[in-house]
């Protein structure tokens, strides 16, 4: 077993599992990734938890060996299919965190930045290497990376290829918080639960005007953000939010 994926608390757990190679991507386990992902809207889960097995490794990247002797053609369709991969995290309705339990270099690191939310051990080491390599992120990594922590800050990881510790990782942004409890993924599944609690129409929209505003000038970003906030207000949920906070108590949402 490479990949298991699992509900937990009404989240769905999916843990890469390859001990033996410091759960490192090759092109069957995407394969089968991606088939798993596309299971998990189905699920009825209200958020997605990504993480690797045992406690040295989230993803240690793509598996070298696999890379060699392969055409242009060939490697051009496994970069793909990696990007489809991950796009299928990123493009969930839900929110998702990665749980960085270790290592997370190269496709690693990319596939913990399609993620909503990250979270680190205190000994996670990250980083993108593939320029020792005399390559580039393929699956990824020069897009989402910038967006994130900025260009300069991006270009600095991808351009030198080093290591950062989860407190720089931090520090500037990359992960959202260390996990310093003896259980990361009773933290992990609390920190998801904070907004998982909330309405997922809600959760969804909200994530959609962020993320359209990365590409969008300021003026065309303000437009995406009063479409959707005023399709939110056509929500039940928006309907019991706003009788529950005139009525002093908890809502109730219902995800519709």
């Amino acid at each position: 077993m490479t990949l298991d994926l699992r509900t937990r608390e009404g989240v769905a757990v999916l843990t890469i599992d390859r001990r033996d190679a410091l759960n490192a991507l090759n092109f069957d386990l995407i394969a089968e990734m991606s088939r798993l992902l596309d299971t998990v809207p189905g699920m009825g889960v209200r958020g997605l938890l990504v993480t690797g097995a045992g406690d040295k490794a989230f993803c240690a990247g793509a598996d070298i060996k696999e890379l060699m002797g392969r055409d242009l053609m060939a490697q051009k369709r496994g970069a793909e299919a990696g990007q489809r991969a991950f796009a299928k995290i990123a493009d969930l309705e839900i929110p998702s965190v990665a749980l960085i339990n270790g290592y997370a270099f190269g496709g690693g690191l990319e596939m913990a930045l399609a993620c909503t939310f990250r979270l680190a051990v205190p000994t996670a080491k990250m980083g993108l290497p593939e320029i020792k390599l005399g390559l580039i992120p393929g699956y990824g990594g020069t897009q989402r990376l910038p967006r994130l922590i900025g260009e300069g800050r991006a270009l600095e990881m991808i351009l030198t290829g080093r290591t950062m510790d989860a407190v720089e990782a931090e520090r500037i942004g990359l992960v959202n918080r260390i996990l310093v409890g003896d259980d990361p993924m009773a933290e992990a599944l609390a920190f998801l639960g904070e907004s998982t609690r909330h309405g997922l129409p809600a959760l969804a929209m909200a994530r959609q005007a962020v993320t359209r505003a990365l590409d969008l000038p300021v003026h065309e970003g303000l437009k995406v953000e009063a479409d959707l906030s005023t399709l939110a207000y056509r929500t039940e949920d928006a309907a019991e939010g706003l009788a529950a906070f005139v009525e002093k108590r908890k809502p109730t949402f219902k995800d519709r």
